[in-house]
């Protein structure tokens, strides 16, 4: 095996373990976004997408090479002179052999490096969704807690309302019976009113009668003053 080949298998081997890793389970992917979020691949992310593409070009030319080796001794041509020779024969196979194993190689390079890709950006994703999730999930509590808090405070003010209104309907029956107390008072009031006008009304009758009585008898005395004086000139 070629350096290149040879390369090209440890970047296949390495490229099998780092999906391996990958697709553990007990490997979360926040934890993942926090690996990727480390000061080391924000200081390679500029160069990612150019050894990204780099790559593929050259397992793709590496893949091409491996396609033009297989096609070439598998032709007819090849066959020919390897039925001629033996020992040509066991050499196209050997070469046939190779030319397909950096198929293989080549092939599941680029099918994993492009798997990789995809894997990473999948658990980044993921990641975030799980983040946005738990942020909704957050605002989700909050707005059920002010939710049940508003009807909480709803209840308690509809309580509130309640025994307001249990309190005023008390106040206003009191008041209703302290007005009719009032009115029972009231009313009695000007009865003895009523009563003490008929009361000074006699009492000035009786007055307006003695005063009439007062005269009737200052005049008879008066008069008897009269008959008298009378009487004692006559004497004389």
């Amino acid at each position: 095996m070629t350096l290149q080949w040879t390369a090209v298998a440890f970047f296949l081997y390495a490229e099998i373990a780092v999906n391996l890793i990958l697709c553990i389970p007990f490997i979360s992917a926040k934890r993942w976004r926090s690996v990727f979020n480390l000061s080391i691949w924000n200081w390679l992310s500029p160069y990612w997408n150019k050894c990204f593409f780099t790559m593929i070009m050259v397992l793709i030319v590496l893949f091409c090479d491996a396609v033009r080796e297989v096609n070439k001794y598998s032709g007819p041509e090849s066959m020919q002179d390897a039925k001629v020779n033996p020992n040509v024969y066991d050499h196209v196979h050997m070469k046939l052999f190779r030319a397909q194993r950096n198929l293989y190689i080549s092939g599941f390079s680029i099918f994993l490096w492009l798997i990789m890709r995809r894997v990473v950006t999948l658990l980044n994703q993921v990641a975030v969704t799980l983040e946005n999730s738990a942020g909704l999930e957050a605002q989700m509590d909050n707005a059920v807690k002010a939710a049940k808090q508003h009807q909480d405070d709803n209840l308690m003010l509809k309580q509130a309302l309640l025994d307001e209104e249990k309190s005023t309907s008390a106040k206003n029956q009191q008041l209703k019976l302290e007005v009719e107390k009032l009115a029972n008072q009231v009313k009695a009031a000007e009865e003895a009113l009523r009563r003490s006008h008929a009361e000074v009304e006699a009492m000035r009758r009786q007055a307006k009668g003695l005063a009439q009585e007062y005269d009737r008898l200052l005049t008879e005395h008066h008069q008897l003053q009269n008959l008298q004086s009378a009487a004692d000139k006559k004497d004389q």
